[in-house]
């Protein structure tokens, strides 16, 4: 395959940078890939492993001459790598990224980037609770969905939405705002009720996690996520988080409410109408080509509606007050 971009720059080499920088070289998308980052380890490691044609000194270093710029640093960091790296930017060069917010960036960025180089944001749906070169995989974006952000310049907005399917991606495209939104209530608010829950594990008792199986394993394996990158995503997008947030904290208490009061029937309900708006949600995903990797909910089978949990119990209800 003909390389689609001549050099291309990975500003920041952790899991998703260098897993972009493997990806790129394993596909061929660029006839050059240069890296740079503020960890010599990384940038050491990302070498050995065959990451990169060019291990660069600087940010600045790495994107001069590049075609495309990746970035893969911390979002509070793209501004300022940003100005670094705009003195050696030449028209019709585009600066991309893996952020996981993107108005924020959208409206900072393309004010520091020199007449005729554009940015188009994206965020790759592929992140891991683990972090750093070392858990950087080459096929990393394979059938992930990564979504790419409009842009009123068409060519760029071609050039990178054709770069993250060259990666392997399944390109989405939504306006900032529109990507916040949904991306809290997707990614953000799932590692926040995580987080909260596993803070709350200090009040577990002693002996509790002898006791830990699969579902508290799938459950916390998003809490392991690094605090550094989680503190800087949620504060970020904390505008987008309010409402979603708001939402879950109201089913929770409700349910809770429910469980005081003894309401088995109604617990169920809720317990029912959550699974099926994870239903809808999938089938949703199914419909727009843009499901994530993984084990999707199946919904019960035509005609055969699922049991209630009075008819399990020979039909007769049970009221919220009888005693168990």
């Amino acid at each position: 395959m003909k390389p689609r971009f001549g050099r291309v720059a990975v500003l920041g080499l952790g899991l998703l940078g260098g897993s972009v920088a493997l990806a790129a070289k394993a596909r061929g998308v660029a006839k050059q890939v240069a890296g740079a980052t503020r960890s010599p380890e990384a940038l050491a490691a990302a070498q050995r492993g065959g990451a990169l044609d060019e291990a660069a000194g600087s940010y600045a270093e790495a994107a001069r001459g590049a075609e495309l710029v990746v970035l893969a640093t911390p979002v509070y960091a793209m501004a300022e790598v940003v100005r670094q790296i705009a003195p050696v930017l030449r028209p019709p060069a585009v600066v991309t990224d893996v952020g996981s917010v993107k108005a924020v960036l959208c409206e900072t960025l393309p004010g520091l980037l020199p007449r005729g180089v554009a940015y188009v944001g994206a965020h790759p749906m592929a992140g891991s609770h683990l972090r750093g070169m070392g858990n950087a995989r080459a096929d990393l974006f394979e059938g992930a969905v990564c979504i790419v952000t409009r842009s009123p310049d068409g060519d760029a907005l071609e050039r990178a939405t054709g770069f993250w399917r060259a990666l392997g991606a399944r390109v989405v495209h939504r306006d900032p705002v529109q990507h916040d939104a949904e991306v809290a209530w997707m990614s953000h608010v799932p590692h926040v009720l995580a987080f909260a829950f596993a803070s709350a594990l200090e009040a577990a008792p002693a002996g509790a996690g002898a006791v830990a199986g699969a579902g508290f394993r799938d459950f916390t394996r998003i809490a392991q996520s690094d605090p550094e990158l989680w503190g800087d995503i949620l504060t970020a997008n904390r505008k987008a988080l309010a409402a979603p947030l708001a939402r879950a904290q109201e089913a929770l208490a409700e349910l809770a409410r429910l469980l005081e009061a003894n309401d088995a029937d109604e617990v169920e309900r809720r317990i029912a109408s959550a699974r099926a708006a994870l239903v809808r949600i999938s089938m949703s995903e199914s419909e727009n080509g843009t499901g994530a990797r993984g084990r999707r909910v199946s919904p019960p089978a035509p005609g055969k509606p699922e049991p209630s949990a009075a008819s399990r119990r020979g039909g007769r209800g049970r009221r919220s007050n009888e005693p168990q």
